[in-house]
């Protein structure tokens, strides 16, 4: 296998036929030895993170395909902690699209001045750019027509399938008692079909999970929701 890149929580490699091999680590986003889905940065290491993230994103991406949601996913090895994807092309550099439902993480930061924490908020939606030197700035629906990273339908189209994944995933955590707080997403196109589709990965790592009140870290959000 070639290996294209490394990544924070996975390793990236081109498999023959077209696909794409993608290896799960044990390496999770936060700061200082802190877990934070919203971190540009990886910021600690749990041992079995990766089989955790990768038992929760084959759950969520089979659920997908269930509802007829296009994805990346093609089949996981839970052995191998890895997930063969179809190939798919980025917007840019590579976007995150995050869908809250309550106010927290950097929302709070950012409004803290008009909001209180853990305030309710209606599905909302906001883009960010993958850009680790600029701390991933959110970007307007204007300013990615104008740099000619999304069109207006393609962001629509992002946004539409943000909510429709998003209530899937908040359904199915609260089948369990589970309340989602938030979640990030990411979206490319596919590189045969230019579809765009639900890529990387749906796991403990990419959202904030609350149980009676508390923030429920990724080992134990698997262990509750799968177990």
């Amino acid at each position: 296998m070639e290996l294209l890149y490394k990544g924070k929580t996975k390793d990236v490699y081109k498999l023959d036929g077209g696909n794409v091999l993608l290896k799960f680590k044990d390496d999770v986003t936060g700061e200082n030895g802190v877990f934070d889905p919203g971190a540009n940065q990886v910021g600690l290491t749990i041992e079995g993170m990766g089989k955790s993230g990768l038992r929760m994103t084959k759950y969520f991406f089979e659920k997908m395909m269930e509802k007829d949601i296009p994805t990346h996913y093609v089949t996981t090895d839970l052995d191998d902690v890895s997930m063969t994807v179809k190939s798919a092309t980025a917007f840019g550099k590579g976007l995150e699209v995050i869908c809250r439902y309550h106010a927290v993480g950097s929302f709070l930061k950012r409004f803290g001045a008009y909001c209180e924490e853990g305030q309710p908020l209606d599905a909302f939606v906001e883009v960010t750019l993958k850009d680790d030197e600029r701390n991933d700035p959110p970007i307007s629906q204007d300013a990615l027509s104008q740099l000619g990273l999304l069109t207006a339908e393609e962001y629509e189209t992002i946004v539409t399938l943000t909510k429709e994944v998003s209530e899937i995933v908040k359904d199915e955590l609260a089948a369990k008692g589970l309340e989602l707080y938030d979640i990030k997403l990411e979206f490319g196109r596919n590189s045969e079909t230019d579809e765009i589709m639900l890529i990387d990965e749906i796991s403990g790592g990419n959202m904030r999970v609350y149980k009676d009140g508390l923030s429920i870290v990724p080992l134990e959000l698997e262990k509750l929701f799968l177990d």
